[in-house]
Order: C-alpha cells, then structure tokens, then sequence
C-alpha cells in the first residue's frame, strides 16, 4: 500500500503531462471529421432531393457558427452551389414574366449567405454571385456590401434595407425589384436595368449609373448626391 501511495504523485503527472497530446489529437481528430463533412456537403449538394440540399445546407450554416474557421470556406460552398444551380439565362430564354418563384434550396443558401455574419469573411476574397437567375428572390436586409452580382438577374426580388454598399451590379437585371431604403453606396450600376424598381429611400450616393435604365423606376426620397448619372435614361 505504501508503494502504491509513493508512485501516485508520479502517475498523476505522467497523466497530466498526457492531457496536453490527448487534447492535441482530439481537436485534429475532430477538424479532420469537419474537413470530411465539408468535402461531402460540397459534392453532395445540389445532386441529390431538395430535402437533402435542405438539410445539407442547415449543417453547414451550424458548422460556420459554432467553427468560425471555416466560415469563408462554407460561404464559397454556398455560393458556388447557386452559381450553379441559378446559372444566368440570355433575356431571350427568360419568360415575361419579371419574376419566377425561385427554388426552395436555392432560397435556402442566399438566405444564409445574407444572414452570415459578415466580420468573419476572409479580408481578401469577394461573394460572387455573378451570372446567377434570382428573380424573386427574397434578400430583404441582406448582408451583400462588396458583392459581385455582375449580369446576375434580380428581376423582381425583394431587396428591402440590403447592404449593397460598394457592390458590383454592372449589366445587372433588377426590374420591378424592391430596393426600398437599400444601400446602394458606391455600386457599379453601369448599364444595369432599373425599370419600375422601388428605390425609394435608397442611397445612391456616389454610385456608377452610366447607361442604366431607370423607366418607370420609384425614386422617392432617393439619394443621387455625387451620382454618376452619364447617360442615364430616366423616361421613354
């Protein structure tokens, strides 16, 4: 008995001394269980029932939540996934309608993205959801500063209060869109289809709107002040 109580205060630092390793080998155990969970969420997503996408999408917004180091990561899954499912169609192939109802998974990602919380985006990358069809997509209040939504179609969605500060909209289709008290500070609108928009309260201030169309465009309360409005149609 003596033996054994002589030994225990060496026992114990080894095994406090093995704690350090131990908790080493659980967190990179762990990491390699999210890199595979994200691997998986990537090559499944999109190419299975909406159901799945459904459920795919909700882990991974978990995963950014409680793993912010790999946010940007999940952030670039997701947009990718709607870069691809919403691929941009040529005006000719779009029907006459302004707006469609946009698919539940696809609503699913650009809710998340625009509910991301945005202090945790890698400094030096861009969202790009250029070339993408969201016509009726829902995005009110979303997080979109800096974005590049170059020739995107957001014909008809509701972009209510949306951060698109310094945003990239070139060439974009945002017909009958509700851009009501939006941030448009400094975006690129050059050439961007405006018609019948609700830009009431919008801040405009020092954006591009070279050629844009504005016909039938709502521009209560709008904020134009140092504006480039070069060529910019207001009416027929």
């Amino acid at each position: 008995m003596k033996n054994i109580l002589s030994k225990t205060p060496i026992l114990l630092s080894k095994i406090f001394l093995r704690i350090p390793v131990f908790q080493e080998q659980v967190k990179q155990n762990q990491h390699q269980s999210l890199k595979r969970r994200l691997r998986i969420a990537s090559e499944q997503l999109g190419n299975n029932t909406i159901e799945i996408s459904l459920d795919i999408i909700n882990d991974l917004e978990q995963i950014a939540y409680s793993y912010p180091q790999y946010h940007w990561t999940i952030v670039d899954i997701l947009t990718t996934f709607v870069r691809k499912n919403a691929a941009y169609m040529p005006q000719e192939e779009v029907t006459s309608n302004l707006s469609t109802k946009i698919r539940v998974d696809i609503q699913a990602a650009l809710t998340v993205i625009a509910r991301r919380d945005a202090n945790k985006d890698s400094v030096n990358e861009q969202l790009d959801l250029s070339f993408t069809d969201m016509r009726g997509a829902n995005l009110k209040g979303a997080n979109l500063q800096q974005i590049n939504l170059y020739q995107a179609n957001l014909a008809g969605a509701n972009l209510r209060e949306a951060n698109l500060a310094g945003a990239i909209l070139s060439a974009a289709n945002l017909a009958g869109a509700n851009l009501y008290l939006a941030n448009l500070e400094g975006a690129i609108l050059s050439a961007a289809n405006l018609e019948k928009a609700n830009l009431s309260g919008a801040n405009l201030h020092r954006a591009s709107l070279y050629l844009a169309s504005l016909h039938g465009a709502i521009l209560y309360n709008t904020i134009l002040d140092g504006a480039n409005l070069r060529e910019t149609k207001f009416s027929e």
